[in-house]
Formats: structure tokens, sequence, C-alpha cells
């Protein structure tokens, strides 16, 4: 089939959220055949992923709001010299710019343009963000919760589609040595819970904290490994010592290249708060790991872990309840193993990147 040419944008400084995602997505379609270029932030750890990674990035460039009237004229003419099919979206600002951007192409008529939602908060209920939403072709979803409010907001739902998160199933084996990262830690033969979530409010870090005080009454020898970096380290750092777990909890830093020996060491895997990703893409990583996940019932999780056979999920926000899921796992160590081992085949089954870069590539054929 005649490959297609896509534009994709992505107003995102940081390694978080929407990032990874916008890889997988953009480098697969290259994979097939397709042509494709990026936009982003340049300067930050995004472009530089994304070089890594060997993608083609559109310079000129800034994706900011001082700089739309520039990086209009920009997109006009790069749109027409490349004679781009589909322009993708990822933030709302992206999306506008990619809205007033498009130029009719000399023999393919405008652009389609697509958005793909990466969060509940990004679904806008006013009515610019109605209007914006009239005039684009397709959304994704990442959720079924996303799903759901782009429907409540008026987008027809023909144009709204499900794309599940993904994770890298080679990077993230099972086999993993978790020797490295217990050495590294003095961790031993410890049972270790690990939460890789950015150090930042309302990622439910106090929550988990509480609930691992709690477990340490059953289980004394546990640790705690908490992975990444944030404005509320600080703050964490004086509750684990108020709690009186300053030997029981690691702050391991930001942890990225050797992520998959950090998930290689747990015994369990930890997420209190979809933060700004409702894939949860850490979930998923771990599972993906062959880690049993424990997590709170919110984003992408409902859909993503199966209750009892994956991993469990918690429906309310007590710390009691977060102890007796995480005892449940680290106490019956085989079974454990097992739900971890259920989470890989999961992963492997459902969440493959192949599985959302078939539904955006379908959607794509029937919109040009």
């Amino acid at each position: 089939m005649t490959p297609l040419r896509i534009l994709h944008l992505a107003a995102n400084r940081w390694w978080t959220g929407s990032a990874d995602p916008t890889l997988q997505l953009v480098a697969g379609l290259r994979a097939r055949g397709h042509e494709v270029l990026l936009g982003v932030i340049p300067g930050d750890r995004f472009e530089t992923k994304a070089r890594e990674a060997g993608l083609e990035l559109l310079p000129g460039l800034a994706l900011t709001p001082g700089a739309a009237a520039r990086d209009t004229l920009r997109l006009r003419a790069a749109i027409r010299s490349e004679g781009i099919d589909i322009v993708h979206a990822h933030h709302s600002h992206d999306h506008w710019l990619g809205l007033i951007a498009r130029p009719a192409v000399s023999g393919r008529g405008r652009p389609r343009l697509v958005r793909t939602f990466h969060n509940l908060r990004a679904v806008r209920r006013d009515r610019l963000g109605v209007r914006l939403y009239r005039r684009t072709a397709a959304v994704f979803a990442v959720s079924r919760q996303i799903e759901g409010r782009c429907r409540e907001v008026g987008i027809a739902a023909e144009r709204v589609h499900w794309i599940p998160g993904s994770a890298d199933l080679a990077r993230f084996a099972e086999e993993a040595d978790p020797r490295p990262v217990r050495d590294e830690f003095k961790l031993g033969d410890a049972p270790v819970i690990v939460s890789v979530a950015r150090l930042a409010p309302n990622r439910g870090h106090d929550l988990l904290l509480q609930g691992f005080r709690l477990l340490l009454r059953e289980l004394p020898a546990a640790r705690l490994l908490l992975v990444g970096k944030g404005e509320t380290r600080g703050h964490l750092e004086q509750l684990v010592a108020e709690l009186g777990l300053v030997n029981q909890v690691v702050f391991t830093g930001y942890r990225d290249r050797d992520l998959p020996l950090v998930l290689g060491a747990a015994d369990c895997f930890a997420l209190m708060s979809a933060g700004s990703d409702d894939s949860c893409r850490a979930a998923l990583e771990a599972m993906a790991a062959g880690r049993p996940v424990v997590a709170r019932r919110v984003g992408a999780l409902p859909e993503t872990v199966v209750h009892g056979e994956t991993g469990l999920l918690i429906e309310d926000d007590r710390p009691e309840s977060v102890c007796a899921a995480l005892a449940t796992v680290l106490l019956a160590p085989e079974r454990g193993r097992a739900v971890g081992a259920a989470g890989r085949q999961r992963a492997q089954d459902v969440f493959s990147p192949e599985r959302s870069i078939d539904t955006v590539e379908r959607v794509y054929r029937s919109l040009v």
C-alpha cells in the first residue's frame, strides 16, 4: 500500500507522560514504511531520546505559546513541501497549531488532523475545546475513561478510538538479573516493592508509605524502592523519617537505562496514581517484566490489570487496603510469581506496541 506522509507534534519537554508512547508510535509507523516527521520542543530530554531512536525531527519549531506565529508559518511550509497527509497532535497546544497551520496541499487537499488524549484532564469541556474537536477527524484515547469523556463532550463515537498503552516487551524481560540492584542497595534477600513515579504532588507516595509502614508489622524485612525524581522529594524524605522508615525505604533517584534491572530486583510493583499518562506505562512495564502489580483503580489500570490474576486493584485510598494488597502478594511468593507471569503473558497478548500501531494505521487509512 502507498506509504503515508505523517507529521506528529508533541509539545512535551520531558521524558514523561506522552513522550515514550509517541516515540514508540512514530518508530513503529516508520518501520512499516511510512514517512514520518516529529516536531518536539528542542533542547530537552524528549528531543535527546528522539534523536537516540534515530527519528527524523522537524527543525525550526519551538512549540511554545510565545512562538505560535512563527511555528504556524514553519508548519505550513513543511506540510506543503513534504506533502503531509496526516497531522497527529498529542497536546492541546500542538492540536491548535495543527488546526491553524494546515494549508491545502496540491492534489491532496488539507491534511487530516487527529489527536491522542494521553490523560483525562486534557479533554476540555469548554466551547473552544468543543469547536476544536469538531474540526478533528479522529481522536485516540489511551483509556476507556478518556474514551467515555470524549463522547461526553460531543465527539462522535465513530471518531473516537481506544488504543491501549504498550510496553517494550524485549527490553523488560522476566529474566533480568536482580543482583546488581540488590547489591547496590544492600537488599539481600528482602521482599522488595518497587514504585516508579515522578516525585510530585498527587502521585500517591504518601498513601504508599503509610500502607508500607503497616505492612512491616507482618513482614519486617520488606523494603520499598521509590524510583524517580521531582519537587516533593524533600517532603517525602521528611515523611519517611517521621514514619520511622529510614532504614526500610530507598530513594533510588531517576533510573532510565537500567530500569529493567530495577524491576528485576522487585517482588512486587506498586502504583498509587496515574500521573501525567493515563495509560500508566510504568505498570505496563512492570507487567512486561513479569512482576505482580498492586495499584489503585485509576487511569487505564482497570482495563490493564486483571484483578486477582495479573495483580490487585485497590478500590479506595486507605493505607489498610494498600497494606492488605501488598501482603497478599508478598506473603505468598510462589503465588506472586505466578501472578507476575500472568501479567507478562497479558502484556504480550494485549499491550504490545504493534496493537496500538495497527489501530492508528487503520484509522489513518480510513481518513486519507
